[in-house]
């Protein structure tokens, strides 16, 4: 993927963006690109299994903006119109190769928040790797849930499975993810 380079230091504002993409302005819309790509590109980092996929992502996100743009309708911030794009991108992307996989509620009973705290004490860069360790599924509904914030009626509704299914989905990957954390701590992460 190639990345874009600025085009001199012009800095435009947020409605000259929008309106100079919904114009398909080429200008408007590398400056949309370099202003909003390095945090969608984390965004997509935490749900792709590789590189290579989160740049897909990101450019199938883009693509998104740019034909959607006249849609934003400014209830809110651009930016987080722009982030729900993305992550939603992010889930079309896993829905069609992930497989979920299930857990009994006794396997989700068995996680409790008491066990979760060893995530405060981990640096946000390690947490990612771990999380990106997580199978598509796990990894989706575990971003969705902690780090976005829905829940999971609205994670249910989104992936087009049920709540428990979600439910059962953030219990696995809280347990794989504890598991890993005890490991890197018992070598001394």
């Amino acid at each position: 993927m190639q990345i874009m380079k600025p085009i001199g230091n012009q800095i435009f504002s947020e409605s000259d963006l929008i309106r100079g993409c919904n114009d398909a302005d080429p200008r408007m819309q590398e400056a949309l690109y370099r202003q909003y790509s390095p945090k969608m590109y984390g965004v997509c980092l935490r749900y792709a299994n590789h590189t290579e996929d989160a740049e897909d992502i990101l450019q199938e996100g883009f693509i998104k903006v740019y034909r959607n743009i006249g849609r934003f309708r400014g209830d809110g911030s651009f930016e987080g119109w722009i982030r729900r794009i993305f992550v939603n991108t992010a889930i079309e992307h896993y829905r069609k190769t992930a497989h979920m996989h299930p857990v009994t509620e006794q396997q989700e009973q068995n996680v409790t928040d008491r066990e979760w705290t060893a995530f405060d004490k981990m640096a946000a860069k390690d947490l990612v790797k771990l999380i990106q360790t997580l199978s598509p599924g796990y990894r989706t509904v575990f971003n969705l849930y902690v780090v976005e914030g829905y829940t999971h009626k609205e994670i249910a509704d989104m992936m087009g499975i049920s709540e428990g299914t979600s439910k059962s989905q953030l219990a696995r990957a809280k347990a794989i993810l504890q598991e890993k954390i005890k490991k890197n701590a018992a070598k001394g992460m």
